[in-house]
């Protein structure tokens, strides 16, 4: 990803605007910690140093920022800010809304409209915009039981 990804323009103002960057050779302890079994892994991990997001080997720019914007919104998401995460969520699929994240975006956008609002409606949402524009996903999938609502 030192090649390719990291040098990309776009991808180095979103990590240096978004996140704190931080590299980690394989063999330190701090991979260790991690659990760090291959390179690259990028965890996302919030303040406090909990991971929420991890992804393990290459991304090419156009997926490695929306896999990042996901591990923000899973942050917001774990820790009960479900307004934030739907912004998050909501910035991924405008901007990326093709990319390999997106299910996973409309399935927890769904989970957090429900959480923050308690009306069921946003569930079947998730299930049907998912069904029509991911069907083979495994989203798709794990949101059908909302098709019941």
């Amino acid at each position: 990803m030192g090649a390719v990804t990291y040098p990309d323009k776009n991808v180095a103002e979103f990590v240096m605007s978004s996140m704190v960057p931080i590299q980690v050779l394989a063999d330190s302890p701090l991979a260790n910690e991690f659990k760090v079994k291959w390179t690259p892994t990028i965890a996302v991990l919030d303040y406090y140093g909990k991971e929420h997001h991890r992804t393990v080997g290459f991304f090419p720019p156009a997926e490695f920022i929306p896999s990042l914007l996901l591990g923000i919104g899973k942050i917001d998401f774990d820790t009960d800010q479900f307004n934030d995460a739907i912004i998050q969520f909501d910035r991924l699929l405008g901007e990326y809304p093709r990319s390999k994240a997106a299910p996973e975006a409309i399935y927890l956008r769904g989970v957090s409209r429900y959480k923050a609002s308690h009306d069921a409606a946003p569930l079947k949402e998730a299930y049907e915009r998912l069904k029509a524009g991911y069907p083979d996903s495994e989203w798709t999938q794990r949101a059908e039981p909302y098709s019941l609502l």
